[in-house]
């Protein structure tokens, strides 16, 4: 059964077609071929000839997930941001798609949509983000459409290959020879992909919210804590009682947590004291707010964020001049060496019609800090979301692979706008898209338990009984792990199953011999053998 379950999802799996990394930022000198054939296009004239332009689409159904992409050159400009807009006969979707175009070659835009509400006729138009003027050709176009059913196949494919492996058990005796019907249990003890959420001041001292919290993550952030207005509200006088017992509490419950944030770019979040600093001044400030805090907690958090929102904000570069983020980056690695150290911004991963944060200006200024020398260790995006765009967070996020950085969903929440059900819904999407994602290391929820209402979106009632969204976090943390595995060695002394990358502990039973052993899966392709002898 679970072989033919891995065949029906191969196959539908054989419906996407992957995009090569150089084609994701190659500006080449003439277009490729469209992908899919064209999709919903393949009726068009010659698949590489050029267009007005605009887009004319018919018979767009509610629901469907529609893959978009096309080739895009401009004229009279250098380059210019170039977006992709849908407009159906009752909606205007702003962005489905955008692309940092070169003049005299092409660039590979691609995203995608999903309606909500069907339309008989619709039209793609691309523009310039900045709303200058700016000739645009467009070549290669390609829109084709997934059930929601097959999309789901295709992420469960990726998963299968991604975050499991086949394990092959031999159990034998002293003298090597393989014992048939030997008793083995396996149980996972720990995931190699962490899924985890805030937690505020809220958690000290509230041991119903500490034995929820407990009972299902492993891993976690703190909210505000941490932030250089939370531990030093007046010049001089730092303070890291709270913080410190939020440690306590995680290292007493062996969860791993993130550091959030070291700057945060926008001033309104910075102390009251700091906005009146200028040169020297703010400069010693900032190098005894790094020090300070990674010697108070050197080596105790699995990341840190560095510069928070620097793509939308950029009060210490204005103050510190263009080189204050390297400074930063430098300061915090001689301070902790070992520490892996971040950026975080927003509207990245959530939408793709804010131009400070399309994924070609988060690439660019990466790539920046890199070329100065930035010791930059991982990508972190918010994930902020109020309608989720499954097939445009999956671009983004393989072109953000193209890096070769990890990438951490760092602040999962769903729009307080809408009902607790749509939260659910969404939320669910979310989490699927990002955990199907090779290169996506690891989730955090921004849900944070206060009494008078989360950021955004909780995941329990005052009482700690689930809303909806808890269940779904309950339902995939479920789904995604490797229950206890029982089963009996074969004619050849062996045992196989699929699990998910990991910690196990495994005991095996022949007869009147039991012994115990741990073994870990990660990464990789091959059968993983282990060899038990009693």
């Amino acid at each position: 059964m679970l072989l033919d379950a891995c065949s029906n999802v191969k196959s539908a799996n054989s419906l996407f077609q992957i995009v090569e990394e150089l084609k994701l930022h190659a500006c080449k000198e003439n277009p490729e071929k469209p992908l899919y054939g064209g999709g919903l296009f393949k009726t068009r004239r010659g698949s590489e000839d050029s267009y007005m332009p605009s887009l004319a689409v018919h018979n767009l159904t509610k629901g469907t997930i529609y893959s978009f992409s096309v080739w895009v050159r401009v004229e009279g400009s250098n380059s210019a941001m170039i977006s992709a807009s849908l407009e159906t006969e009752k909606d205007i979707y702003q962005c489905i798609g955008t692309v940092s175009a070169k003049r005299g070659c092409w660039s590979f835009l691609k995203g995608g949509f999903v309606l909500d509400s069907s339309s008989n006729l619709s039209i793609i138009s691309f523009q310039n983000a900045d709303g200058k003027d700016v000739d645009i050709d467009i070549a290669s176009p390609s829109l084709q459409p997934f059930t929601t059913k097959q999309w789901r196949f295709n992420q469960q494919y990726i998963i299968n290959t991604k975050r499991k492996l086949a394990v092959t058990i031999h159990v034998s005796d002293t003298d090597g020879r393989r014992l048939k019907g030997a008793a083995i249990s396996v149980k996972q003890i720990s995931k190699d992909f962490p899924i985890g959420s805030a937690i505020a001041n809220t958690i000290l001292d509230n041991l119903p919210y500490q034995n929820w919290f407990v009972k299902r993550f492993d891993a976690t952030v703190f909210e505000n804590e941490l932030k250089w207005y939370a531990t030093e509200r007046d010049e001089g006088k730092v303070n890291y009682t709270i913080s410190d017992q939020m440690v306590q509490f995680v290292r007493a419950n062996k969860i791993i947590a993130r550091g959030h944030n070291i700057f945060w770019e926008n001033p309104k979040y910075n102390p009251t004291w700091v906005l009146n600093l200028t040169g020297i001044q703010l400069q010693s400030a900032v190098n005894s707010r790094i020090q300070s805090l990674m010697n108070q907690y050197k080596e105790e958090f699995i990341h840190w964020d560095i510069s928070n929102e620097m793509l939308h904000f950029d009060f210490y570069e204005q103050r510190l001049g263009p080189d204050a983020t390297l400074h930063f980056f430098e300061t915090a690695h001689k301070s902790d060496p070992l520490a892996t150290l971040f950026i975080n911004d927003f509207n990245v991963v959530e939408k793709c019609n804010d131009v400070n944060s399309t994924v070609d200006a988060y690439i660019s200024r990466i790539r920046e800090l890199q070329q100065n020398g930035v010791f930059m260790d991982g990508i972190g995006l918010e994930g902020h979301f109020t309608i989720p765009n499954p097939s445009l967070m999956r671009a983004i996020l393989d072109k953000l692979a193209t890096l070769g950085l990890p990438i951490w969903l760092t602040e999962v929440d769903i729009s307080k706008t809408l009902d607790e059900n749509t939260q659910a819904n969404y939320l669910e999407q979310v989490m699927r898209e990002g955990f199907s994602h090779p290169s996506v290391n690891g989730i955090m929820l921004w849900t944070a338990f206060h009494p008078n209402g989360c950021y955004q979106m909780c995941l329990t009632d005052s009482n700690f009984n689930n809303l909806p969204s808890g269940d779904v976090v309950d339902k995939l943390l479920q789904e995604w792990q490797t229950g206890r595995v029982e089963g009996i060695t074969n004619t050849h002394g062996s045992y196989s199953f699929y699990g998910f990358l990991g910690e196990y502990r495994i005991s095996v039973k022949y007869h009147n011999r039991t012994t115990y052993s741990t073994f870990s899966l990660s990464r990789g392709r091959e059968t993983r053998h282990f060899s038990v002898t009693l």
